[in-house]
């Protein structure tokens, strides 16, 4: 379900509409893996790359993390914020770069856009289709700024990202503080790092 989560953030001009970007860096994304047969074959490098070139300029990592954390991002130092970003951004996109080798041929569909010319935040809805399987509804929330439209949450059926992360994260601070839940995702991220190396 996460795959498509990666497909529509590439590189693309920050003057057009966030369904235009969605949708025309969707399909530039299926084609790359389309004719890649090392991102086909799972090959982590490749995937790792391509997560980086053309996924990572559109996310914005510092709101969503602020967003996962809550009202305990306010109780984190200034090198503690730094520290969770990268740990929350690395976390994502190990994930997705994982979900990505799982990709086997879906098709995309985009639902009309329902947002003003003049709004600064607005939703991308689109529907992931697979044989054999129930379409899922994935959707991108984006917020328009000085650097162009970014993402700061995705809701997949129905479910957001940032909230499903806030909930854990809570628990995480709870139990240790905001050091704790720091340590907690540097675990996550190199026991991940370490599946990925010996698969």
């Amino acid at each position: 379900m996460l795959v498509a989560a990666l497909l529509p953030l590439a590189q693309a001009s920050a003057q057009q509409a966030p369904d235009v970007l969605v949708r025309e860096v969707t399909n530039e994304v299926l084609e790359i893996v389309r004719a890649d047969e090392a991102l086909r074959a799972g090959e982590k490098h490749r995937v790792m790359e391509l997560v980086d070139a053309k996924v990572l300029p559109h996310f914005d990592f510092r709101r969503m993390t602020m967003l996962a954390v809550g009202r305990d991002w306010r109780d984190a130092s200034a090198e503690q914020q730094v520290r969770l970003t990268e740990a929350f951004r690395t976390l994502l996109v190990r994930t997705y770069s994982n979900a990505l080798t799982q990709y086997r041929d879906q098709t995309v569909a985009f639902k009309p856009a329902r947002f003003a010319a003049t709004d600064k935040r607005v939703q991308v809805r689109t529907e992931v289709h697979q044989s054999g399987a129930q379409p899922i509804g994935i959707d991108y929330m984006l917020e328009q700024s000085e650097a162009g439209w970014k993402v700061f949450d995705v809701i997949v059926a129905g479910v957001s990202l940032v909230t499903t992360y806030r909930s854990s994260f809570a628990d995480e601070v709870r139990s240790g503080g905001v050091e704790g839940l720091l340590k907690s995702l540097e675990a996550k991220n190199r026991s991940l790092e370490a599946e990925q190396q010996h698969s």
